[in-house]
C-alpha cells in the first residue's frame, strides 16, 4: 500500500493564487494525497475557491505556525507531511518523487528546490538568488517524515521568524534531511493544465522538474526591502533558543555568509560570474536589505535610550 501524503496551504485572502496551487496537487501523478487548506478568516473568496477542489478547509489562527501545526498535526493523516504556501504550485511528478525518495529510509524530510516565476528583470533577479539556496542553512524542508514532526512538536509556535530554520535544526537531531534530486522527471503522462502559464511566466520545460514553482510576478521592490526589514525585530525568539553563537546561525545572519559564502561555495562563483546583470541585481538587492535591516536593528537599539533619556513612559505612540 502507497503511503498517504498531507499537504498543508496556509491561506489569508489568497483568491488569486488558491486555483493554481490545489491545482497542482490534483494534477500530481501520485494518487494518494488528501489536500488540506488552513486559513486565517479570509475576507476574499478564498476558502469559496479551495473548497472546489478539496472538502478539508478549516479556519485557524492567529498565524501561519499554528496554522500549519494545526493541518500537519490535528488534521493530517498522512505518513509524510508537506506545507506550502497558496503562490506556489507544484510540478506534477514532484510528490511522487518525493515519496520514493523517503521510502528509502535515509532520510527523514527533504529540501525541494524551488523556482521563483515571473517575467520582470526582479523575478529573474530572484530566480537567480533562490538557485543558489538549495539545502543550505538558508533553505528549509518542505516535507517531513509525520511521527518526525509530531515528535519535535511542530512549529515552535513562540517563534515569529525563522521558524522554518527551527524546526530544520530540531529534525536534525533525530535524521538527516536531503535534498531531492530536481530533474528526474522524463515525461508528463497527461497534458498538464499549468503548464501554459509556467512557459507565459518565463519557465522552459517546467512539467520536467520536480520542484516548488513560487509566483512572483507581483514582486514589488519597495515592499519587498520593507517586508524584509520588518523581520529584523522579529528573529530574537529564535536567536535567543540556539544562542548567537550557533553556527548556523553565525550563517543565517552573517555578513560575510550571507553575501558572499553562499554565492561562492562548491564552484558557484562559475554561476555569478556567467550573469553579470542578475548578480548586479542580487547584490542591490542584498545591500538594501541589509540597509533597511541595519536601520531598524539601530532604531530598535537606540529607542530605549532615548526613552530614558526625554523621560518618556511607554511603547511608541502612533
Amino acid at each position: 500500500m502507497e503511503p498517504l501524503v498531507s499537504i498543508v496551504v496556509t491561506t489569508k485572502n489568497e483568491e488569486n493564487h488558491i486555483g493554481n496551487c490545489l491545482m497542482s496537487i490534483e494534477e500530481q501523478t501520485y494518487p494518494h494525497i488528501e489536500a488540506i487548506v488552513v486559513d486565517n478568516d479570509s475576507a476574499d473568496n478564498t476558502k469559496e475557491i479551495a473548497r472546489k477542489y478539496t472538502e478539508l478547509v478549516f479556519d485557524k489562527g492567529p498565524e501561519r505556525s499554528a496554522q500549519r501545526n494545526y493541518g500537519m498535526i490535528d488534521v493530517a493523516k498522512g505518513k509524510y507531511v508537506m506545507f506550502i504556501d497558496a503562490d506556489m504550485m507544484l510540478s506534477p511528478c514532484l510528490v511522487e518523487a518525493c515519496v520514493k525518495e523517503l521510502e528509502k529510509g535515509n532520510s527523514v524530510a527533504l529540501f525541494i528546490s524551488e523556482i521563483v516565476i515571473g517575467t520582470s528583470y526582479w523575478c529573474k533577479v530572484r530566480r537567480f538568488e533562490r538557485s543558489f539556496y538549495d539545502a543550505t542553512v538558508i533553505d528549509s524542508a518542505r516535507i517531513y517524515r509525520r511521527d518526525i514532526f509530531c515528535q519535535v512538536g511542530g512549529f515552535d509556535e513562540q517563534i515569529d521568524f525563522g521558524e522554518e530554520w527551527d524546526i530544520d535544526k530540531e529534525v536534525k537531531t533525530i535524521g538527516s534531511i536531503s535534498l531531492l534530486n530536481s530533474i528526474v522527471c522524463e515525461e508528463t503522462p497527461w497534458d498538464w493544465k499549468l503548464e501554459p502559464l509556467l512557459w507565459k511566466l518565463g519557465i522552459a520545460k517546467p512539467a520536467k522538474q520536480n520542484v516548488i514553482y513560487h509566483n512572483e510576478e507581483e514582486f514589488n521592490v519597495k515592499k519587498y526591502i520593507k517586508k524584509k526589514g520588518n523581520y529584523a525585530k522579529k528573529f530574537d525568539r529564535y536567536i535567543d533558543k540556539w544562542g548567537k553563537d550557533d553556527p548556523d546561525l553565525k550563517k543565517q545572519f552573517g555578513l560575510w555568509y550571507r553575501y558572499f559564502g553562499v554565492f561562492l561555495a562548491k564552484d558557484q562563483w562559475r554561476k555569478v560570474i556567467s550573469h553579470p546583470l542578475l548578480t548586479v541585481g542580487m547584490y542591490l538587492l542584498r545591500f538594501c536589505v541589509g540597509l533597511e535591516f541595519l536601520k531598524r536593528n539601530l532604531n530598535l537599539s537606540m529607542w530605549p535610550a532615548l526613552r530614558r533619556k526625554s523621560g518618556l513612559k511607554g511603547g511608541i505612540s502612533h
